[in-house]
Parts: C-alpha cells; structure tokens; sequence
C-alpha cells in the first residue's frame, strides 16, 4: 500500500466535473458559457465604465470596481478549465496545477466576502452618518479596506495550500467536482486531516461568517433609517435595492458555508457541485446587474463609453 501511495504522488488528478453523462455534456457546455461571457463582459465593464467616468471616482464606486475585477478573476480560476473538460477527452490536473488553482479560488473568494463588507459598511455611512461621510470614507480609508481586503485573503489563502501541499493522496485521483476544490481532495487524502479541517473551522470562519455578520448588522441599521424616511416611494425604492442587495450576499454567503462548515465526511460530491456553481459562477455574474446596472451614474458612464462620448480617463 505504501508503494502504490508514494507512486501515485505524482500522478495527475482527474476531475470528474458536473456530469459524465455525454448527453448532457454540450447543453452544460452551452449553458455555462453563456453565463460565464455575461459575468466577464458585465463585471468588464463595470470595472472600465468606473475607471473612465470622474462621476464614479466616490468611494462606493472604488469599492465596486475592486469587486467586479475580483468577480471577474474569481469566475476566470474555474470556469475555463470547467468549459474545456466538458468537451475534452482529457480532463486531467497536475498536482500543481491543482494547488495553484485552489490558491487563487480561495484567495479570490474572501476578498469578495471582505470587499462585500467593506461596502455594506460604506453604505451604512452613508446612510446613518452623512455629515461625516467624506472624513470617514475617505481615499484612504477607502485603499486601506481594499489593500486589507487583498491582504487578508492571500494570506488565508498560502496557509490552506501549504498544509494542502503537505498531504499525502492515495491511489484513486478521480476528483467528483469540476475544480479543485479542498472538500473533495481531503476524502481523498490517506494522511491525517484534522488539521486542515480545524483551520477551515478557526481561521475560515473569521475570513467568512465574520464579514456575514457584518454585512447584516449594517443593512440592520440601515434598515431602521430607512424606516424614518419621509417618503413613502423613498422607503419603497430602498427597501428595494436593500432587499436585492441582500438576497444575492445570502445566496453567496450561505451556499460557500453549507459547502465548507461541515465535516469532510459528510461532505456529499453531488449537492456540493450545485452549490459551488451559486457562488462560482451565478453571484459574480448577478453582482453587476444588483450593485451597478440599475444606477443611474453607471448606467451614464455605459452610455458614454458606448456612444463614444469623450470622457476623462483619470484613474479612480
């Protein structure tokens, strides 16, 4: 048993994907390029519609471009390799090529989940402290929750795949997901895991039922003034935008904490891989059309990029 451990070491993974169905191959295929062109072209365009418009250089908006770039790169770790092995005999990973994708996946999902906070709390500023809002929102303030946000994540992200690299596989390397995902690879791992499992239940929840909290606590209380407004069609449309807000942070939120919260042996490949694809591939695409699109600023900034319009180019 030993042998056949230390001679698969270096033996590709294989990754199983959605389905192993070939009639279902090119529809899956079709349907998730669709969406994945969506999400890049929408948080493409988010990201230069801000960085060409001086009408979108506030904060909320700095905010924003961060998210939709890490969206796009997010969306752009998993998705390609999935399209490729949906049509592809080959659906093989090295070892390596498996640990780097894990990094950036992991890395690239808590900057969301910070960056996500970060503007729940400019939003709550906003809202409940207007007069200060400048002093507390501002260019620094505003680069040092991006610049901690990128910190915090990559920082996560090296621990979970210096232990990840530490562990020693046994001889089957059929991975039953689309990526490489650490959920999967542990139920193939023959060396002790608890480790690993111990951490994602510590440092892992800070870096993401943390940033939930907050971003509940702040639509809270912007909730409470939003019920103070005069203006009933100003309740209504907040209401609104907070209630949109909200439904896709949940579907985020909760898809990525009933997929990595539980133990590794409860873990189950099927209700995994649908709820991988909520935040995969659905949110980063929805986070564009919720946080952007319907703004009246943004929607502008589009036009003039789309009629030619001649706008300044001075970076956010």
């Amino acid at each position: 048993m030993e042998r056949t451990n230390r001679s698969s070491e270096g033996a590709p993974f294989i990754l199983l994907g959605l389905s192993t169905s070939p009639g279902q191959l090119r529809p899956l295929f079709a349907l998730f390029l669709v969406l994945y062109i969506l999400g890049v072209m929408g948080n493409g365009l988010i990201v230069t519609a801000i960085r060409a418009s001086p009408a979108l250089h506030a904060p909320m908006y700095f905010l924003l471009a961060h998210l939709s770039f890490a969206d796009l790169c997010f969306t752009s770790v998993t998705v390609p390799k999935m399209l490729a092995n949906l049509l592809a005999q080959d659906r093989s990973i090295s070892r390596a090529g498996c640990l780097t994708q894990m990094y950036f996946f992991f890395a690239l999902g808590v900057t969301d989940s910070c960056l996500l906070a970060a503007m729940a709390y400019d939003r709550y500023v906003a809202i409940r402290h207007p007069l200060h809002y400048a002093a507390r929102m501002s260019r620094a303030v505003c680069t040092g929750l991006v610049g901690a946000a990128w910190a915090v994540s990559h920082s996560h992200s090296l621990l979970h795949i210096l232990l990840m690299a530490r562990l020693s596989f046994c001889a089957s390397r059929s991975v039953p997901h689309f990526f490489c995902d650490h959920q999967p690879l542990l139920r193939l791992a023959c060396s002790d895991t608890r480790h690993i499992q111990l951490l994602i239940f510590t440092e892992g929840a800070a870096v993401v039922v943390t940033p939930f909290l907050l971003i509940l606590a702040s639509y809270g209380a912007i909730a409470v003034a939003v019920l103070r407004l005069p203006s009933a069609s100003g309740r209504l449309r907040a209401v609104s935008t907070c209630g949109s807000h909200l439904a896709v942070v949940g579907l985020f939120y909760g898809t990525v904490i009933a997929v990595y919260f539980q133990p590794t042996a409860r873990y189950e490949a099927e209700r995994g891989r649908v709820a991988t694809v909520m935040y995969t591939v659905v949110t980063p695409m929805l986070n564009p059309v919720i946080y952007s699109l319907r703004n009246r600023d943004v929607q502008g900034a589009l036009r003039a990029l789309f009629t030619g319009r001649r706008i300044s180019t001075e970076p956010i």
